[in-house]
């Protein structure tokens, strides 16, 4: 593994993926995600057909994996929607309950049709870019400086 990447891949999620559902670069702040999938934490796709039940547990799974990166939902930069389909009415499905899971914090997003996507089933998946708090308590190291008069 590359110095300064932590890749988290949380208990909760399903175990047999290949690949991490976050990363953490140095020093600490930026969080990276995996599109989030449908999946439940036994690896499959729910909601089979449902473009908003999909959503719905793409949403949890993102928060999931925000969590055990250290971030929440209100810390998200920005998303990416793919949404498998040709029809604009699934494309605003998706994204009434994305845009929900976010409340007060509309980050910026980009909401786009694909022709599909990788799980059997899959509708939908978000990508997120997160900052984090960089230094957990009791704060970063004191280094001797001072800020002030």
């Amino acid at each position: 593994m590359t110095s300064g990447i932590e890749l988290v891949v949380p208990p909760a999620l399903a175990g047999g993926v290949p690949y991490a559902y976050a990363a953490v670069t140095d020093p600490g702040r930026m969080v990276f995600t995996a599109g989030a999938c449908p999946l439940d934490a036994d690896g499959v796709t729910v909601a089979v057909g449902d473009v908003a039940g999909q959503a719905r547990q793409v949403m949890a799974n993102l928060a999931t994996a925000l969590e055990a990166a250290g971030a929440r939902l209100s810390d998200v930069l920005k998303t990416t929607v793919y949404v498998a389909t040709t029809d604009r009415a699934d494309l605003d499905a998706a994204w009434d309950v994305v845009r929900a899971a976010f409340g007060d914090h509309p980050a910026p997003s980009t909401l786009v049709g694909v022709t599909v996507l990788g799980y059997p089933d899959q509708l939908v998946e978000v990508e997120a870019i997160a900052v984090r708090d960089s230094w957990q308590e009791p704060g970063p190291p004191d280094d001797g400086s001072t800020v002030g008069p």
